[in-house]
């Protein structure tokens, strides 16, 4: 990954950049300081006693301080005069719009929050939320936000187990659904599978069901209520209540090294001061003029921190779309920013490589000039799809924010800035100002540029998770165990000569081949420059010899035709080229698909059991199993032997 190219800021972008390069050295000065100022850009009802109370590894931020989540993202804006601008553009996949702004939003969330008190929902109840991408989602985060209750967002894509074992663990006592969502030209049922998670579960006194498919359902009587029935006839009044700064504002399951997903906790105050700071810092944000569109679904972290909190408490306007990027069509996505004049566009690097995929041509088709930041998110980009969105979705002249950030962190923690760096392809450049990010070795030492180890924060952050839900001690033990005093997230990444960051994705995902640590994103970089690869996937695989051997997995661009062994072999000596003899793969594997779950990872289990001609494991999860038998018939023709 030795990447010469450097794109700096376009001259008018950085001339009017909401932070310039002062800042950090400003937060370097007065860490708390400026994390103060940020939190002054909220509404207080009180103002905090102490900017922050650390406890290693337990944090308070703004202690003393209240205030209310949804009078920030709502009520304040339509106080200042902004209630007629747009809060969501918002897009069904059939192609149904509705356009909200801040007031009607505003009034939506107040019946839906008197609705919740009807049912008798009280402040730190929990609130299970099963939804689709329709405004109603939001508006159920909001609605909890706003009485206090801690709301616990499930995918719509789990299962009904999943959803089941996250309602067990929060002890949620409401389900919010819909009868179903919209997904690649089909309703699929919501419902059904809440029904499912519930048959065993007597804790769940209601369940509220948002009607958007028209899709029959059964019924429970006394427990199931329609959303139309009773949120509906509420008053659009209700008189919001400050909650305390580290009053707990919502649940986020994570998956971890156990079977058991661990339930992270955030809070109120510190939690907003940076997802809202950091939306307006890491775009650019002009509330007046842009429009946004985080690409993600609200089921994970990216729609609850840059579709909701982020944008709402900044009066931004954005755009929130239901379903799929190729339904109807392979341009949806083009499509949409288009006609609502997207200006500012965050996605993960997965969706790039399927638009890499499908031709630029197809972008080509639609007018993109309004974009004047991209942003992605979720995992490392490869340099040649930062390039690709770059010139083909940006015209060679917006600005790529790669972000690095998770569940965890709460916020984005390392990103350019796109009115001060100079953007290197594939490199998440500098921690923002105000966060401590540093990359050590084994030992916990900082290591030198040209070196990697791993990422740690060392200081404590305002929107940092505050524990893992009912679970102290697996907190200390999955974050703060492996360095002393330092959080460790569990991913590898490297300083370059310039002292800028690189993220090399999970150190699970670090291969130990013949003694040498490969980083699988590294290889799949390789692997991706090659001029006939769209996207590719890599795994260690047990190896008698190396301990692993490298197994790719590799997706063709549709000029590339089929491949063949000729080009299997180009392609292992291409890495071979790019990153030396020892990442040179066993074998390269050319395949129609990839094994995604329904949020887009890469199923690297799968992939791991097919190279080492194991049985399946489960494949409940992933949006297309048939995949993997597509992949199975491909194995014989895909080797290498040396």
């Amino acid at each position: 990954m030795q990447e010469s190219r450097s794109f700096p800021p376009p001259a008018e972008l950085a001339a009017h950049a909401n932070v310039q390069a002062d800042a950090y050295a400003r937060a370097a000065a007065d860490r708390l300081g400026f994390w103060e100022e940020q939190a002054r850009r909220l509404t207080w009802e009180r103002t905090w006693d102490t900017v922050l109370e650390w406890d290693a590894p337990f944090a308070s931020w703004f202690t003393g301080g209240q205030l209310n989540a949804a009078v920030n993202c709502l009520d304040r804006h339509v106080e200042q005069g902004n209630g007629d601008r747009v809060a969501y553009y918002w897009e069904g996949e059939p192609g149904d719009t509705r356009t909200i702004t801040y007031a009607e939003l505003t009034d939506m969330v107040c019946q839906a929050a008197n609705a919740l008190l009807e049912l008798g929902v009280s402040k730190g109840d929990r609130v299970a939320i099963y939804m689709p991408m329709i405004p109603e989602t939001v508006v159920a985060m909001l609605a909890c936000a706003r009485i206090g209750a801690i709301h616990m967002v499930v995918f719509g894509g789990f299962s009904a187990d999943a959803l089941g074992s996250r309602i067990d663990d929060a002890e949620a006592s409401v389900v919010i659904t819909a009868d179903g969502g919209y997904r690649r030209g089909t309703a699929s049922g919501l419902k059904p599978n809440v029904d499912e998670a519930l048959r065993s579960r007597s804790g769940v006194r209601h369940v509220l069901v948002v009607r958007r498919t028209g899709q029959d359902v059964d019924w429970t009587d006394g427990r199931d209520v329609w959303w139309h029935d009773v949120v509906d006839r509420q008053p659009t009044k209700h008189t919001p209540e400050a909650h305390d700064a580290e009053h707990p504002l919502y649940i986020m399951y994570t998956s971890g090294t156990t079977a058991k997903p661990k339930g992270i906790l955030h809070t109120t105050g510190g939690y907003l001061t940076q997802v809202a700071w950091s939306h307006w810092a890491v775009f650019d944000l002009k509330p007046e003029t842009d429009v946004f569109w985080t690409a993600a679904d609200i089921g994970w972290v990216t729609g609850h921190s840059y579709i909701v909190y982020g944008p709402l408490a900044n009066g931004a306007t954005s755009v929130m779309y239901e379903g799929t990027p190729d339904t109807p069509h392979r341009g949806r996505f083009w499509e949409i920013v288009s006609t609502y004049g997207v200006s500012l566009l965050y996605m993960a690097p997965t969706a790039i490589r399927t638009f890499m995929k499908w031709g630029e041509e197809i972008p080509a088709g639609y007018d993109l000039s309004t974009l004047r930041v991209l942003g992605t998110v979720g995992e490392p980009i490869n340099p040649e799809a930062y390039i690709w969105y770059r010139r083909n979705i940006g015209g060679d002249q917006t600005p790529v924010v790669d972000t690095w950030w998770q569940t965890e962190t709460g916020a984005i923690m390392v990103s350019p800035l796109p009115g001060v760096t100079s953007g290197k392809p594939g490199a998440a450049m500098q921690p923002l100002p105000g966060i401590e990010a540093d990359i050590v070795d084994e030992e916990g030492a900082s290591v030198p540029k040209g070196s990697g180890g791993f990422i740690v924060v060392r200081e404590p952050w305002p929107a940092m998770l505050r524990g893992v839900w009912g679970d102290p001690q697996r907190y200390r033990d999955t974050y703060w165990s492996r360095f002393e005093g330092l959080y460790f997230p569990g991913d590898g990444a490297k300083r370059d000569e310039d002292g800028d960051f690189w993220l090399l994705g999970r150190v699970d995902d670090v291969m130990l081949v013949s003694g040498h640590n490969i980083s699988t994103t590294e290889v799949e970089s390789a692997l991706v420059s090659h001029s006939a690869v769209a996207e590719a996937a890599v795994v260690g695989a047990s190896d008698p010899v190396t301990g692993q051997a490298i197994a790719a997995f590799v997706i063709l661009r549709g000029e590339a035709g089929d491949g063949g062994e000729e080009l299997v072999q180009e392609l292992r000596e291409h890495v071979r080229a790019a990153l030396g003899p020892i990442a040179k793969p066993r074998q390269v594997m050319i395949v129609p698909e990839l094994p995604k779950t329904r949020s887009g990872k890469i199923m690297r289990r799968l992939l791991r059991d097919v190279a080492e001609n194991r049985e399946l494991g489960d494949v409940t999860t992933l949006t297309d199993s048939s995949v993997m038998e597509l992949i199975s018939q491909q194995i014989p023709s895909s080797g290498g032997d040396d």
